[in-house]
């Protein structure tokens, strides 16, 4: 436990003194909100107001989706510069390195959501105490599952230049077939049958019903804490694995050709 609560408070630490990077990265979905959203809302048949409203969980979790995910790049950096392999052959457990990465990858998470939550007065989305209380809870097991995303690519990468290019390869399309930007219900039923292997799909789902209520549901309820909660099991396992072959057989990063 010792070991799991320093790993967690040395991402902390560092999170809390690259203030930047919290700032900046409220201004990608503050666009996506009034910038894209005000634009597209204003030719859409759902309205202006309410298609901001819409959006906004969506919002919410592309900003958790990517700081969560971008948090585990110190993976990628302190394997370069070495440090990675001092934690690893410290006396704390693989298991506890593994979970107190995707914790801290979620702690920055939340942090970024609910910041972004005090904007939901101006996107139209009507708060009280116990639609903020669930938006809490769905906010912090989605946001272990982005982690959980972040930590398992980042546990196969070396390079810090590669890495961001990778992530951004595999988050793109899964955040755009989430239907963050448009009801699924609405969608082909090709991206349909994509969503449903999504787990961003269901991130996003959860939060539009924790913030928008029941009837903007696209899958059950219990679906997404099912699917949310068994991919944060299963990728942070896989990370885990990784980290349990140790640096000196490569971590499994030395098996894909185009690592750099």
């Amino acid at each position: 436990m010792n070991g799991l609560l320093a790993i967690i408070f040395l991402d902390m630490k560092r999170f809390w003194l690259d203030r930047v990077r919290l700032f900046a990265g409220l201004l990608q979905p503050l666009l996506y909100l009034f910038v894209l959203g005000g634009g597209i809302g204003a030719s859409s048949v759902q309205g202006g107001a309410f298609y901001r409203s819409f959006i906004f969980p969506g919002v919410v979790c592309l900003a958790m989706l990517f700081t969560a995910t971008f948090a585990a790049i110190v993976i990628v950096f302190d394997r370069q510069v070495g440090f990675f392999k001092a934690v690893l052959v410290s006396p704390v457990s693989r298991t506890a390195i593994g979970v107190g990465k995707v914790i801290s990858g979620a702690m920055q998470a939340m942090v970024q959501g609910l910041i972004l939550l005090l904007f939901a007065p101006l996107a139209g989305v009507s708060l009280s105490f116990f639609s903020v209380l669930e938006t809490v809870v769905a906010m912090a097991l989605v946001a272990m599952t982005f982690s959980a995303i972040g930590v398992a690519l980042a546990s196969r990468f070396r390079s810090t230049t590669v890495f961001p290019i990778m992530t951004n390869a595999v988050l793109l399309p899964m955040f755009f077939l989430s239907g963050a930007m448009f009801p699924l219900d609405r969608a082909p039923a090709w991206m349909k049958k994509l969503a449903h292997l999504d787990p961003v799909a269901y991130g996003v789902d959860l939060m539009r019903q924790a913030l928008l209520g029941q009837t903007s549901a696209f899958f059950p309820l219990w679906l997404d804490v099912l699917v949310l909660v068994a991919a944060t099991c299963l990728l942070s396992w896989a990370a885990v694995r990784v980290f349990a072959r140790g640096e000196e057989t490569g971590l499994g990063a030395t098996q894909f050709p185009w690592r750099r």
